[in-house]
């Protein structure tokens, strides 16, 4: 499958699913900008490593995604760099997990700007190119908690369940014009974020780390596995090739059977 001449943004792809996701285009041959916040260095090494490795151009965007303004110019440093952008994975994200009566107002705020509102104005800001090439791909990282609930995610799950009717909305409305926009819906992958997670749902909870892992977390999962960064990527690859041209408007749940429950 290839995606030569293509280009593409990946929102919060110095780590985790984002860079998988990006090195997946690359691979396939789409010219990638990279965003997110990190070393100087590391993140100059994953940009010159996209262009080494895989042959395509890759750039990076420091766009902080809280900021309607920086997410606009990443779209268009983007489209001046590349002469369009045909891809956008919405991918940026961060948790906090606490108890909804003490959610701290600065944490819930910043969650729903980075988790939802940046989704928005991504594809607000993209659809444009897309519609001016007559293609485009709109890809959002949901998450199984954009489809069921749990403890202590009240801004997490709200934004991810925003990110199902965000996806649903404008599937409906591009769907006459070559452009299409799912939903990955991931459980547990070992991330950053999730190592993160383990610690501050130990602390919530009062158990150990290893019991939330086994209790918690992979409970909900019957394949009892964490999921792939690597398979996350391959499945964005396949949305984004002619195959899956009539696959719109949907939650792909990758959770290990979680939401089949």
């Amino acid at each position: 499958m290839t995606l030569k001449g293509k280009s593409a943004i990946v929102t919060g792809s110095t780590s985790g699913i984002g860079k998988g996701m990006a090195e997946a285009l690359a691979q396939a041959g789409c010219n990638v900008t990279i965003n997110g916040f990190g070393d100087t260095d590391e993140i100059e090494a994953i940009r010159a490593g996209l262009e080494g490795d895989y042959g395509v151009k890759a750039l990076y965007h420091n766009a902080d995604m809280q900021k309607p303004g920086e997410i606009e110019g990443l779209v268009a440093h983007t489209a001046d760099q590349f002469g369009g952008v045909d891809i956008i994975v919405n991918n940026a994200g961060i948790q906090y997990v606490c108890p909804v009566d003490e959610y701290p107002v600065e944490k819930w705020d910043a969650i729903i700007a980075i988790n939802l509102s940046s989704a928005f104005h991504m594809i607000r800001c993209a659809t444009p190119h897309m519609k001016q090439a007559g293609w485009g791909r709109i890809i959002n990282l949901a998450s199984a908690h954009a489809l069921v609930a749990s403890p202590y995610k009240s801004a997490y799950c709200a934004a991810k369940h925003g990110m199902a009717g965000l996806t649903k909305v404008v599937a409906l409305e591009l769907a006459q014009q070559n452009i299409t926009c799912n939903a990955i819906c991931p459980g547990y992958v070992k991330t950053p974020l999730v190592e993160n997670q383990i610690a501050d749902t130990a602390k919530a909870r009062g158990i150990s780390e290893e019991e939330v892992v086994r209790d918690v977390m992979l409970a909900a999962q019957p394949t009892k596995k964490f999921g792939t960064i690597a398979d996350l990527g391959a499945l964005a690859v396949f949305l984004c090739s002619d195959a899956a041209a009539n696959i719109t408007g949907t939650m792909l749940p990758v959770d290990g059977g979680w939401t089949a429950q």
